[in-house]
């Protein structure tokens, strides 16, 4: 099949003169509404998804849609309705001593191509981020959520239309293997891909896009309890950082514990025993949680278990006997996403806080807040784990570039 009217479309739509600030935000609250009124609509379709595949994959929880979340999905759109855009924003502006103006001025990166898997959400917060900042959104959905994504953007689609827009400000490709090449390979016509989904996913499409590309999504997340930790902050922060929801890519995947704290172990696993959390702890925390611990939920870590992202009922516990070996462990273990260290010592934390190359570093808190909304960006096109553009929760700003706008009144250069 040749992909290319799909990319023609869009960039036709990108042409034209932009919808207001005003029936920007009309059409995404419109969205929002359409999908709570449509909700059995959304659910009927994402089930015919659901049921091909199977609920131990840990892919299910992220594909499954209920009521409640359709509910928060559209919060989030009116969220970014109500934010202010990036749009026109003067970044820099100076008059040089030839009389020439000169301003920095954010503007839309243009065409966004999206490739994920199996999370019908992101087409959602796709199209809100994109619309809201100006861009052109092209989707590659998974096969595994065709049905769910399908339904969304015929939503999408009759929203768009109703206000009289070009619907090919957002673009769902087929699911075949081929449309993601073509996506791969669409220069000129797509200005930046966003992978979001499996570490083998992101690598893929690295290695293979001719299309600039920002890295988002993977999470290999470690949080360190050190010496001076406060146990019950700890109890509650591990349990909350790997069992709120085990499929996102903010979950824990590795306790790192000081080596004089190991006393305090069983009160950390405790609720994580309590909720059928696998652990695979290493030779000083298996010796502590042996025989206390749920047995079949114990084994003795092997060197695979680290740097793993699990996204499910599992997790690592590594013993270190300072904050640098806590360090090094992190260096050569983290996807870069986001880190945690649980501690009252202020020296530790500042060392900790400076050290560590991750996204987003927590102080005392929960893994589990690195999300646009709760960063208060609205939604989220992506987390992403590399430094040029953007780290982070990409909210609106990540999602433009800037140009520089310069006025004079008849100068000329001169050697």
């Amino acid at each position: 099949m040749d992909y290319k009217h799909y990319f023609e479309n869009a960039l036709i739509a990108g042409r034209n003169a932009a919808p207001s600030p005003a029936l920007i935000n009309k059409v995404l609250l419109d969205v929002a509404k359409a999908a709570i009124e449509q909700t059995d609509y959304l659910l009927q379709e994402n089930r015919k998804d659901l049921e091909r595949m199977d609920p131990a994959d840990p892919k299910y929880d992220r594909l499954t849609l209920t009521a409640e979340r359709i509910k928060a999905i559209a919060a989030d759109i009116e969220n970014v309705a109500g934010l202010d855009s990036p749009l026109g924003k003067v970044l820099s502006e100076t008059t040089l001593p030839n009389g020439l103006h000169i301003k920095k001025v954010r503007v839309p990166l243009g065409v966004v191509g999206v490739i994920y898997e199996a999370r019908p959400n992101v087409t959602f917060d796709v199209f809100a981020l994109c619309f809201k900042t100006g861009n052109i959104s092209i989707l590659k959905g998974g096969s595994d959520a065709h049905n769910s994504n399908h339904a969304i953007m015929k939503i999408i689609h009759e929203v768009l239309s109703a206000h009289n827009i070009n619907v090919n400000f957002a673009t769902l490709l087929p699911v075949e293997r081929e449309a993601t090449e073509a996506l791969l390979n669409a220069v000129g016509f797509v200005d930046v891909l966003i992978p979001r989904g499996s570490q083998n996913l992101i690598n893929y499409v690295r290695d293979n896009s001719k299309v600039p590309v920002i890295e988002t999504g993977a999470g290999i997340v470690h949080t360190y309890f050190d010496e001076t930790g406060d146990l019950e902050k700890a109890i509650a922060i591990v349990d909350n950082a790997k069992t709120r929801r085990v499929s996102v890519c903010n979950a824990l995947d590795c306790l790192i514990i000081n080596s004089k704290r190991l006393g305090d172990l069983l009160h950390i696993a405790e609720p994580l025993g309590q909720k059928g959390v696998a652990v695979y702890a290493d030779k000083r925390a298996y010796e502590v949680l042996d025989g206390i611990y749920p047995a079949v939920l114990l084994e003795e870590a092997k060197p695979e278990h680290f740097g793993t992202e699990f996204l499910s009922m599992k997790l690592s516990i590594k013993t270190v006997d300072d904050l640098d070996q806590a360090l090094h462990h992190i260096a050569i273990n983290s996807s870069k996403h986001s880190e945690a260290i649980i501690s009252e010592d202020e020296l530790n934390i500042e060392s900790f806080l400076n050290r560590v190359d991750a996204a987003a570093v927590y102080v005392n808190t929960s893994t589990a807040f690195t999300d646009g909304a709760q960063f208060g960006l609205g939604a989220e096109i992506g987390i992403s784990t590399q430094k040029l553009h953007a780290r982070g929760p990409m909210g609106l700003e990540e999602l433009t570039s800037y140009k520089w706008i310069v006025k004079g009144s008849g100068q000329i250069r001169t050697p």
